[in-house]
């Protein structure tokens, strides 16, 4: 049939042929025939065009670039949110930021128009919104709520697509999980083909309890042999993310992945390595075909990312060496990697040390010199960078260590330097960034505070965490920062019921660490509807996150115990503290907590004056401990122990077992060494946590004496009797 035929026929007919034919040439000219006619198209004509253009991978043709153009003029004039949202998923990658400002201003107002039980568009805003790197909380928020309406109706695909969509733009919502959940349960009988078991498990194996897993890996065990080769790695990484225990599943996916291993591609490959590493998975046969299957893909690899995940899969396996062909590869892409991929480089290199015999720090090697590399290249990026979000992008996931001995100079400078493009969609990243490698800035801890205040009424839940904890954790304080801190409560108040309970105790722990109760949010935490509310949350909350909020509630429970008795909120965090710290506390005592503790003896006068690490009313833990009289003299604690008033110091960190009173005019006197981590990086600016434990030991009593690392261990007090002369002033002539 005639092309001249279908290009009579309407632009519709055209359409239909360029997504099903499949010879090229045909395909380019129905390209300029369309081309042709595109301005006369309408929307609708408009948006299923763009379907066929992603489907034949022409996202970044000039054809789509066209499509923008003219949505950009006819933005007004589309009412239909089918459209609109097939539209915006298919030119989101060559699209203005303004006109992507204005479409999802436009798509948050048709969204109020839609009906309630059509959730395929507000599945679509999300994508967009995965699609652009954007986290829009106000239109997720609504895309959630229609979501969440539908959701009794939705089978497993679109569930796995829909949770997937919003974990990709680090959008967190308990609500929507539990409701997800829930029907991935209802659904679980009805999933025994392949397809659809693999996205229960990739979904539901997050979300559920253990009962729900230990049912999901039974399935797996009878379902694994039908698991295609991407299904069996889907399947294991979704086990070995959510730590899978479970001997016998794992090994049974290994197997299967080991069975396929022909089949897989260069990164599949590389993930497939990864899996088997964590999982515990020993054959080391099987690890010397994926060596050698690595080498292979390596040798031919020409991709930056693809380079960087081989070198990485490469790194974990058992080798005593770094091959020739990874130095040539590393080579070859370094001028084009992002600082992830430099940060991955490096810590696979740092990994090859370790275990190559041959290796000489103090001569040149293959590995001096990949290094050099690597941070001459991080360096120039850094150095270049034009664009701040782009940059923060790549901040999130680099090697801690590296970053801050090799380039954390480098990066301040460059973010300053680029000061004028923060804004109040980069500064909850700019927040984190500065949280995570604990780096007091001034002018960009200003512009942070200055920012937020212009923008508090665009302020969300997740981005008043992040920017508030900053500062908390920095022990940053101005006045603008305090009228932050003040103007975002009011705002957080009134909003209350629209966190998730685990945000709003993250952050009224955040506030409680510059001495900030607002009695609105510290009541409504410890009701027993919030507490029942959270505990159910909490269960489809990751295991890491589960703890670090059930250890962020203990820490608020604490502090409102302590700080404001007038709320009479109860200690119920006795036996949570009393299992936490036996089973994370490390009892052995340090080469340091040994010297100290010897100088405080010959100081003090005797073993019997002083004692290491007391556990406190509330589980706070006391490095070094003794009593003074009222004459600034030692009292051993033989004598203490034999008062009539009983003892004097707690075993048990029991705050419902009391001290009784020490003899008249005596102080207990805690004493606490600050090690480098107690202090924000390169700078004697000590952080938040540190001032709130020494606010607490002194409610309950002690008089706190810190002994800084850098004042310890520098030159002026090199000798044993310069320590023995410093600890006496502090105790006897500074704390006096």
């Amino acid at each position: 049939m005639s092309l001249v035929w279908w290009t009579r026929t309407g632009p519709c007919s055209l359409l239909t042929m360029l997504s099903v034919e499949p010879h090229d040439s045909l395909v380019q000219q129905l390209m300029v025939e369309c081309w042709k006619r595109l301005e006369r198209f309408s929307v609708s004509t408009l948006s299923k065009f763009s379907i066929c253009l992603n489907k034949q991978f022409l996202n970044n043709s000039p054809l789509v670039g066209q499509i923008a153009e003219i949505v950009s003029q006819k933005l007004d004039s589309i009412d239909n949110l089918r459209i609109l949202t097939t539209l915006m998923t298919n030119i989101s990658h060559l699209m203005s930021p303004r006109l992507c400002d204005a479409l999802l201003e436009r798509a948050s107002i048709l969204l109020d128009t839609i009906e309630p039980y059509s959730y395929n568009s507000p599945r679509r805003i999300v994508q967009f919104l995965r699609n652009i790197k954007y986290t829009h909380h106000p239109l997720l928020e609504k895309c959630k709520l229609i979501i969440l309406k539908n959701m009794p109706y939705m089978d497993v695909e679109t569930i796995s697509m829909i949770m997937g969509l919003y974990h990709t733009v680090q959008y967190s919502s308990c609500e929507l999980s539990l409701a997800a959940r829930q029907r991935l349960m209802e659904l679980m009988d009805s999933c025994t083909d392949p397809v659809s078991f693999t996205k229960l498990i990739n979904t539901l194996y997050t979300l559920g309890d253990q009962r729900t897993r230990r049912e999901l890996e039974s399935a797996v065990l009878s379902m694994a042999d039908q698991l295609s080769p991407q299904q069996a790695l889907n399947i294991a990484e979704a086990l070995i993310i959510n730590l899978c225990q479970n001997l016998q599943v794992n090994n049974k996916i290994a197997s299967v992945l080991q069975r396929n291993l022909e089949v897989y591609r260069p990164l599949e490959t590389a993930k497939m390595t990864q899996v088997l590493i964590f999982g515990h998975f020993q054959k080391p046969e099987v690890f010397a075909m994926l060596r050698s299957k690595l080498l292979q893909y390596l040798q031919g690899s020409v991709y930056p990312y693809e380079v960087t995940m081989l070198i990485r899969a490469l790194s974990m396996l058992p080798s005593p060496f770094m091959e020739e062909v990874a130095i040539s590869r590393i080579d070859a892409v370094l001028p084009q990697c992002s600082l992830h991929d430099l940060s991955l480089i490096t810590l696979a290199i740092t990994k090859w040390i370790r275990t190559d015999s041959t290796y000489c720090p103090d001569t040149p090697n293959k590995y001096v010199h990949v290094l050099q590399s690597v941070n001459h290249y991080g360096s120039e990026r850094l150095r270049k960078a034009g664009q701040l979000d782009q940059m923060l992008e790549e901040l999130k996931y680099i090697s801690k260590e590296w970053f801050e001995k090799i380039l954390l100079k480098d990066t301040i400078a460059m973010i300053q330097r680029l000061e004028d493009q923060v804004s109040w969609t980069n500064v909850s990243d700019l927040a984190l960034f500065l949280t995570r490698v604990k780096c007091i800035s001034t002018p960009l801890l200003d512009r942070i505070a200055s920012v937020a205040l212009e923008n508090i009424h665009k302020m969300n839940y997740p981005w008043a965490c992040d920017v508030l904890h900053c500062f908390a954790v920095l022990n940053y304080s101005t006045p603008k920062v305090d009228e932050l801190f003040e103007a975002s409560i009011q705002h957080l108040t009134s909003h209350m019921s629209s966190i998730d309970p685990h945000l709003l105790v993250c952050l009224a722990y955040t506030l409680a660490m510059v001495n900030r109760f607002p009695e609105a949010i510290i009541r409504k935490i410890f009701s027993v509807d919030f507490l029942a509310k959270l505990d159910t949350h909490l269960e489809v909350l990751t295991e890491i996150l589960n703890m670090r909020v059930r250890v962020c509630l203990m820490m608020l429970n604490r502090a409102v115990c302590l700080e404001c008795p007038e709320f009479q909120v109860p200690w119920f965090h006795e036996r949570f503290c009393r299992q936490f710290w036996e089973r994370n506390t490390d009892f052995s005592v340090s080469p340091l907590q040994k010297q100290i503790h010897n100088i405080l003896v010959e100081v003090l006068g005797g073993i019997d004056y002083v004692r290491v690490a007391v556990l406190t009313p509330y589980f706070y833990t006391v490095d070094f401990e003794c009593v003074l009289d009222s004459h600034n003299q030692p009292v051993p604690y033989s004598e203490l122990q034999l008062t009539e008033n009983g003892m004097v110091h707690w075993d048990s960190g029991s705050a419902k077992q009391g001290r009784k009173e020490l003899p008249p005019g005596s102080r207990r006197i805690a004493i606490h060494f600050l090690h480098f981590k107690a202090y924000c990086i390169n700078s004697q600016h000590v952080k938040g946590k540190i001032l709130l434990k020494k606010r607490h030991l002194e409610i309950l009593g002690y008089h706190v004496l810190q002994i800084p690392h850098f004042e310890w261990n520098s030159m002026e007090l090199s000798t044993k009797d310069a320590w023995k002369e410093y600890l006496r002033k502090k105790l006897f002539t500074e704390h006096a």
